[in-house]
């Protein structure tokens, strides 16, 4: 096996930086007015490890759980989205996590909601530099307009730390259909329907 190749991995080291950075262009296509990250520590944090592949080494900017390891995501785009491949990554420690089940299609998606069966489940390695790829089931993914990212568990750490998650695949522009509203009356209203007094004349013809 080829090195950095492996089960539901792959490094592709020697894909050019630029196309590579290209490919992982979905965060771009975030609605970020309506995007939830659920225990954070520090609230607005989770938003901004969705960036560039290029800026991913930036350790200044990343998410950290609060009470417990659980951290979920609920990421809306602005269209629709087939998503190809993930990245996550984590610190070179046990805070790094260790799972991630992806749902699609549950808008604002709980915590208790994270219960029923996921779309896909990766069982993730410690990736401090962000090289391991994890590529999704497409047709499952096929028609994504909303994401939820659930992360229940970390190497053993109290806490989960996550630096960079990278988005990978096609997006589509949402269709906009017009859409026209009638008003039915259930009986008519008199005083809706008044009309001007006609005063009768009389024509003589002699």
């Amino acid at each position: 096996m080829a090195e950095g190749h492996g089960p539901g991995r792959c490094r592709c080291c020697a894909a050019d930086g630029g196309e590579r950075g290209a490919a992982w262009g979905l965060h771009l296509r975030i609605d970020r007015g309506r995007l939830q990250c659920l225990n954070e520590r520090r609230e607005g944090s989770g938003a901004r490890v969705f960036r560039a592949w290029e800026e991913r080494g930036d350790r200044e900017q990343f998410v950290e759980s609060d009470e417990d390891a659980e951290l979920l995501f609920n990421v809306p785009f602005t269209g629709s989205v087939k998503l190809k491949a993930v990245i996550v990554m984590g610190e070179d420690d046990d805070s790094h996590p260790s799972e991630l089940r992806l749902f699609k299609n549950i808008p604002q998606m709980s915590f208790d909601d994270a219960a029923r069966e996921p779309e896909q489940t990766f069982s993730l390695n410690p990736d401090p530099v962000g090289e391991l790829e994890y590529p999704t089931k497409i047709a499952r993914f096929s028609n994504v307009h909303d994401l939820s990212m659930y992360f229940p568990k970390n190497f053993g750490a109290e806490t989960t730390k996550i630096f960079y998650i990278g988005l990978k695949g096609e997006w589509t522009e949402a269709h906009r259909h017009k859409v026209t509203i009638c008003n039915y009356e259930a009986s008519p209203n008199p005083a809706d329907h008044r009309l001007q007094q006609v005063t009768p004349q009389s024509h003589c013809i002699s």
